[in-house]
This record gives structure tokens, C-alpha cells and sequence, in this order.
């Protein structure tokens, strides 16, 4: 569990809780949604990482949270509906180490997880040093689903 020891106060504790605290801290708390309804959305995505992704110990649950977000992204652009969200950032950082696994054929599989991915690793400031994970631009099959 990740621990943010701060200048003044007792120190944090938890991914989330780190998270909403330096967003804060940037002033960029659009991050955390504009309206009620999209800071719920965020949490929950907050959430998910946290309950759901980062406690994903089979291929099996892989393919159930890649088969989710594939059907939730289907006519979204980012997870919390059409803004860029801190939910777009944990979540990409928590699947990276999927996504540059899977093959050219899953990938296809999970056609909109993968847009989603590329559209937020293209983001300006956040792939950071990570690597990129390439995407072919023309399908190779034209029935993948």
C-alpha cells in the first residue's frame, strides 16, 4: 500500500487518497470530475483500479476486467464519460503491464479498450517512462468480436 509522508500532517495512505491529495495540490481538480455525477464516475473507476484491477491474479480475471471496459468504452471516449479524467490515468498505468502483453489478435478482441489506451497514452505528460504500446491501424480480421 503506497504511503505519501507530507510536510505537514500525518502522512497518507493509499493509492486513491494519494492520488485526489497531489491533484489537489496541482489545482487540477477538473481531474477528479466537473459535475456530481462525473466525480461519482471517477470514484468508482478509482475503485476499480484499486479492488478489481490491481488484485488481478489469473488470465482468466484479465480477460473478465479487459471484457468490462471493452464493453463500458464502447460509445465513450474516456472512462468517466467525455473528460479526461484521473481515472483515465490510474487505469492506464494499472493496465500497461496487460496491454503490452496481449497479442496483435486481442488487442483486436478488445477493439475499444485498445483505442482507449493509445488515445491515453498519446496524452500529453502521461506515458511518461513507460513504453508504448503499438497499435496496428488496419484491422487484420475482419470478424474479431
Amino acid at each position: 500500500i503506497p504511503v505519501l509522508q507530507t510536510n505537514n500532517g500525518p502522512g497518507l495512505t493509499g493509492l486513491i487518497t494519494i492520488a485526489a491529495h497531489l491533484v489537489k495540490q496541482a489545482k487540477k481538480e477538473q481531474l477528479l470530475g466537473s459535475t456530481a455525477e462525473e466525480k461519482a464516475v471517477v470514484q468508482q473507476w478509482l475503485e476499480y483500479r484499486v479492488t478489481r484491477v490491481d488484485r488481478c491474479s489469473s488470465k482468466e480475471d484479465t480477460r473478465t476486467i479487459l471484457k468490462d471496459l471493452n464493453t463500458h468504452l464502447e460509445d465513450k471516449v474516456y472512462l468517466a464519460g467525455n473528460s479526461f479524467t484521473l481515472a483515465d490515468i490510474l487505469m492506464y498505468y494499472g493496465l500497461h503491464h496487460v496491454m503490452v502483453d496481449l497479442t496483435v489478435q486481442e488487442k483486436e478482441k478488445y477493439l475499444n479498450v485498445s483505442r482507449w489506451f493509445n488515445h491515453i497514452q498519446h496524452y500529453p505528460g502521461v506515458r511518461q517512462q513507460l513504453s508504448n504500446v503499438v497499435f496496428i491501424k488496419n484491422r487484420l480480421y475482419t470478424n474479431a468480436h
